[in-house]
């Protein structure tokens, strides 16, 4: 099986310190996070919640893509997006919804079977188990004709 890695340096005291985060794959390289990018409007860096937005989604869109194509419909074009909000709970935070959101379009599939494939896609897919303790994941999703 696979396991991939990625490392965090983090420099400084709380709100003030910052991070770097890499991946082994070099996609991310010392890519910044701090306070700021997590919980107020710097866009000059990343921050868990986006990053791990951005693994639900490929993660799901791969799943639906690998049905749909198991199933004899190949996947012409897959978007999806996942807003994954962080809310504070007590003197902590929480994350408490991931909404993702596809649009697809699948030559020859109905809506009915898109939505089923959505579905399963959504629940089946690793980062969808491994997130089970999110209370809220909902999915919109459009097939487009």
């Amino acid at each position: 099986m696979s396991e991939k890695k990625a490392s965090v340096h983090w420099v400084g005291a709380g709100k003030a310190g910052q991070g770097q985060i890499s991946t082994e794959t070099g996609s991310l390289q010392q890519y910044p996070y701090g306070f700021a990018s997590r919980f107020a409007d710097d866009r000059k860096g990343t921050n868990p919640e986006e990053i791990l937005g951005a693994a639900h989604a490929a993660c799901f869109t791969m799943a639906f893509s690998f049905a749909a194509d198991k199933a004899g419909f190949a996947t012409e074009m897959v978007d999806t997006t996942a807003s994954v909000r962080l809310t504070q709970e007590g003197d902590g935070f929480v994350i408490d919804r991931i909404a993702l959101t596809l649009t697809a379009k699948v030559p020859g599939m109905d809506d009915d079977t898109f939505q089923k494939m959505a579905a399963d896609a959504k629940a089946h897919c690793p980062l969808s188990k491994a997130l089970a303790a999110v209370p809220e994941v909902t999915l919109t999703a459009t097939l487009l004709p």
